[in-house]
C-alpha cells in the first residue's frame, strides 16, 4: 500500500523469386504477387564505416579506437555544433540547462507557511496510509487531493516531497528517487498534473492506476462521441486501381544510440546495456569485469549503435533497389529516433543532436521524401507531452514547442515538407497532413495523447480530444473525403493488440474516426512502438462483429531497426496501387543479432525474411490480384485457426526471425495472437488473452 505515496561490399548471388519500381509507377500490367523484387536477398554490409556520411569526427572509427564513430552533428536549423561531451560514451551529462516549468502558485506563502504545509501534508498521507477502512484506491485518491493542495500552494516544493516520500516507504533505492523525482525530470510535471487534475474524478482514478495496479482498478472507457463536421454519405465513391505501383519504405524505432560503448557489458541487469553504468560513472568505480562484451554492430539488450544503423541503410539499396538515385515514393518513419536513454541524462540538446544524426543517415541513402511520426521517446522528459490548453496556451502549453518547431523545421530543410505542412507540425505537436503529388493524403499525429505512460494524458480523462489530436485528425480525413481522395494515417503507439499502449478513451476515439471514414478514406493505418512485427484489424461496430464482411481497415505496426530487447533488427518495403493506396505487397528484411559478436572481416548479414503474401496468402485461399486489406488479414486469422503451424509462422516474424522469440505452439497462444490481431482497440486487446502479445521476454500466459 505504500506505493500509492509515490505522487551488405558483398553480394550474395542468391535473388527473389520479379520487379518492381521505385518511385517511379510500375506498367499495369505488371504482377507483383509472386514475391518477387528483382534484387538480391542476401547482402553482407562491408565492415567498414562509410564516413563519408558525416563531413567531420570528434573520433573516425578505426582499429585505434572503440570502435563507434563520434561524427560533428551540425544542426541545419539552428546552427548549433553540438560539442563531444553531449555524446562522449565516457563522459555523463547532468541536467542544468534545460529550463524547469512550475504551474504558478495560488498564493504567495512565507517559508514557515511553507513549511507548515510540507508537514501537515506528509503527516496527512501517512495518516491515510495506516487507515484501515478504506480501500487502496480511496486512499490513493485521498493521497492525490493534498498532493494536489502541495501542487497548488507550494509546487515547486512538490518534487522534494515526492523524493522523501520515495524513499521513506522504499519504493525505489535512494538513487533512483533522487533521479526520478528530481525537478528536470519528472518532479516538475507531476506538479502540474497534480495542480491541474480532477482528482476525486477520472483523472484521479487514471494517476492510481498508473502508480500501481495494486490501486484503483483501470478505468474502462468512458463515454464519448467524437464530433464530425459531416455525416458518413450514404453512397461513397469506389476508389478505382490505377494498376500502377509504387514501393514505399517503412522504417520504425531505429533508437540510436550515441553513447554506445563496444566492449561495454551488453549483458547487463539494470539500466541501459552497452553503455558505462551510471553506478562506475556516480561512484567514480574501477571498470566491472564484463561478462558479454557489446559488439560492434549491437546487441540484443540494447540500443542501436551507429555502425547498426548504418549497415541497416546500406542494405536498403540492394536488397529493395531504392535509393536516393532511384527512390521510393516516399518513406515512412513511425517515430521513436532517440535511445532509450536515462531521465537523468537526457536532454534536449541530446534528442536535438541525435534528431539531425537520423534524418543526416537516411538523406544519405534514401531519396524521396519521408513522413514521419513522433514517438514516446522524442521528447524530454520521455514519453511526456502536455496540451497547449493545459494553462490556456501559456508557458506550460508551449512547453515542448521548442521540439515540434525544431524538427518540423528540419524536415522542412531537407524538403520532406513544405512550410504549410512545417507550421501545421509546429502547432499540433509534430502532426501534420499533406498530399503527395500522387494525390494521396497523409495524416500523422502524436500518439503520446493517448499513450499510457504520458502523465499529462491523465488531465480531462473524460475529454480524449482535450489536446486536439483528433480534432486534427478528422479535418484532414474531412479534406480528403471531400477532395476525393484516398488518405494514410501515420502514427506512432498503436491503439490496440492486446491493450496495454493505449489510453482507452483514446483508443475507442480512434477507433470511431477509423469506423466514420473506412474504408472509403482511410486506406492504411501504420504504427511503431512495440519493436515487433505486427498487425491489428478495425472492424465495423466498434470491433462488436469481427468477420469478413466487417472489416474496415488494418494497422501494419512496423518491424524496428533496433534490437532491443531480444529482436532482430529489421524494415519493410510496401508495394502499393497509386490509384486505391491499397497494399499489394509487403517484403520484410531483417538481419541476425545473434550472428554480430562473431563478426570480423565483414559487417553483417541483412537478408529477406518474407513476402506477407507468400507466407499467408495461399493459407487464406487469397486471390493473387487482390489486395492485403483488412479482410485479407481476417481471411489469415481464419486460416490460424484451423492450422497452428500459420500462428507459430505469425510468431516467428512477430520477433524478425529471432532466436530469443519463445515459441507459440500451444492452442492458448494461438487463440491470443488471433484476438491480438482483430483487437484495434485497448477494450478489445485487454478482452484477449494475456502473456502471449510479446516476444521479447518468455511467455506467461496460460496454456490449456
Amino acid at each position: 500500500m505504500k506505493l500509492f505515496l509515490i505522487v551488405f561490399l558483398f553480394v550474395h548471388s542468391l535473388t527473389l523469386p520479379g520487379p518492381i519500381a521505385s518511385g517511379a509507377p510500375l506498367s499495369a500490367t505488371h504482377n507483383a504477387t509472386g514475391g518477387n523484387l528483382g534484387f538480391v536477398s542476401v547482402f553482407t554490409v562491408p565492415a567498414a564505416f562509410p564516413t563519408s556520411v558525416f563531413q567531420e569526427y570528434y573520433v573516425t572509427p578505426g582499429p585505434t579506437t572503440d570502435g563507434q564513430p563520434q561524427p560533428v552533428i551540425s544542426d541545419p536549423v539552428s546552427n548549433v555544433t553540438y560539442p563531444f561531451n553531449l555524446t562522449d560514451p565516457n563522459t555523463r551529462p547532468t541536467h542544468g540547462l534545460d529550463p524547469v516549468e512550475f504551474p504558478s502558485a495560488l498564493a504567495n506563502m512565507t517559508a514557515d507557511e511553507v513549511s507548515a504545509l510540507l508537514h501537515e501534508a506528509i503527516t496527512s498521507i501517512w495518516d491515510i496510509a495506516e487507515a484501515s477502512n478504506s480501500t487502496n484506491c480511496s486512499k490513493c485518491v485521498a493521497s492525490l487531493l493534498i498532493g494536489q493542495t502541495v501542487a497548488q500552494f507550494a509546487p515547486t516544493w512538490l518534487p522534494a516531497v515526492m523524493t522523501s516520500l520515495c524513499k521513506e516507504t522504499g519504493f525505489q533505492t535512494a538513487d533512483v528517487c533522487e533521479e526520478m523525482y528530481q525537478p528536470a525530470t519528472y518532479g516538475a510535471p507531476w506538479a502540474q498534473v497534480l495542480r491541474y487534475a480532477n482528482v476525486s474524478g477520472l483523472d484521479g482514478h487514471y494517476i492510481c492506476a498508473f502508480l500501481s495496479p495494486n490501486f484503483c482498478p483501470q478505468p474502462g472507457v468512458a463515454p464519448y462521441t467524437v464530433k464530425f463536421p459531416k455525416p458518413r454519405p450514404n453512397r461513397t465513391k469506389v476508389p478505382v486501381r490505377s494498376g500502377e505501383r509504387v514501393k514505399i519504405l517503412h522504417l520504425s524505432d531505429l533508437h540510436l544510440d550515441t553513447r554506445y560503448k563496444t566492449g561495454s557489458e551488453a549483458n547487463c541487469t539494470t539500466g541501459m546495456c552497452c553503455r558505462i553504468s551510471s553506478t562506475q560513472f556516480s561512484k567514480n568505480m574501477a571498470p566491472p569485469e564484463i561478462s558479454q562484451p557489446a559488439p560492434l554492430f549491437g546487441s540484443y539488450k540494447c540500443d542501436s549503435p551507429y555502425y547498426l544503423a548504418l549497415a541497416a541503410l546500406q542494405s536498403v539499396e540492394p536488397l529493395t533497389g531504392v535509393s536516393v538515385q532511384e527512390p521510393p515514393a516516399f518513406t515512412l518513419y513511425t517515430g521513436d529516433l532517440v535511445a532509450h536513454e536515462p531521465e537523468v541524462t537526457n536532454g534536449r540538446e541530446y534528442v536535438q543532436a541525435a534528431e539531425v544524426a537520423v534524418w543526416e543517415i537516411f538523406k544519405a541513402y534514401i531519396g524521396g521524401p519521408i513522413y514521419a511520426a513522433l514517438g514516446n521517446h522524442d521528447s524530454v522528459p520521455t514519453n511526456l507531452e502536455s496540451p497547449h490548453s493545459i494553462d490556456n496556451s501559456g508557458p506550460l502549453g508551449q512547453q515542448f514547442s521548442w521540439h515540434y518547431d525544431h524538427i518540423s523545421r528540419l524536415w522542412e530543410h531537407y524538403g520532406w515538407i513544405d512550410n504549410n505542412a512545417q507550421s501545421q507540425a509546429s502547432l499540433h505537436y509534430g502532426g501534420y497532413s499533406v498530399v503527395h503529388p500522387l494525390g494521396l493524403r497523409i495524416i500523422t499525429i502524436n500518439t503520446d495523447f493517448y499513450y499510457r505512460t504520458n502523465v499529462f494524458a491523465f488531465l480531462h480523462a473524460d475529454d480524449p480530444d482535450h489536446s486536439g489530436i483528433f480534432s486534427f485528425l478528422v479535418k484532414g480525413l474531412q479534406e480528403a473525403e471531400d477532395q476525393g481522395q484516398r488518405a494514410w494515417i501515420v502514427g506512432h503507439v498503436p491503439t490496440g493488440w492486446q491493450g496495454l499502449n493505449a489510453l482507452p478513451g483514446g483508443s475507442d476515439a480512434f477507433y470511431q474516426i477509423i469506423e466514420r471514414y473506412s474504408p472509403q478514406v482511410i486506406a492504411n493505418v501504420f504504427f511503431g512502438h512495440t519493436h515487433e512485427d505486427q498487425v491489428s484489424i478495425y472492424y465495423r461496430n466498434n470491433g462488436s462483429s469481427q468477420t469478413a464482411s466487417d472489416a474496415l481497415t488494418t494497422a501494419w505496426i512496423g518491424p524496428s531497426l533496433t534490437p532491443l530487447t531480444n529482436l532482430n533488427s529489421g524494415y519493410r518495403l510496401y508495394e502499393v496501387d497509386t490509384g486505391t493506396w491499397e497494399i499489394f505487397e509487403a517484403y520484410t528484411f531483417y538481419s541476425d543479432v545473434s550472428s554480430f559478436p562473431a563478426l570480423n572481416d565483414t559487417g553483417p548479414v541483412f537478408e529477406f525474411e518474407y513476402s506477407t503474401r507468400q507466407a499467408y496468402g495461399s493459407a487464406a485461399n487469397w486471390p493473387d490480384g487482390e489486395p492485403l486489406n483488412a479482410t485479407f488479414w481476417h481471411r489469415v486469422t481464419e486460416a490460424m485457426e484451423k492450422d497452428r503451424q500459420l500462428a507459430s509462422l505469425f510468431n516467428t516474424y512477430q520477433g524478425k526471425s529471432s532466436v530469443r522469440s519463445p515459441n507459440c505452439t500451444s492452442d492458448a497462444c494461438v487463440a491470443a495472437k488471433i484476438c491480438y490481431i482483430k483487437s484495434g482497440s485497448t477494450a478489445l486487446g485487454r478482452a484477449c488473452p494475456q502473456g502471449f502479445a510479446s516476444v521479447q521476454s518468455p511467455y506467461t500466459g496460460v496454456n490449456s
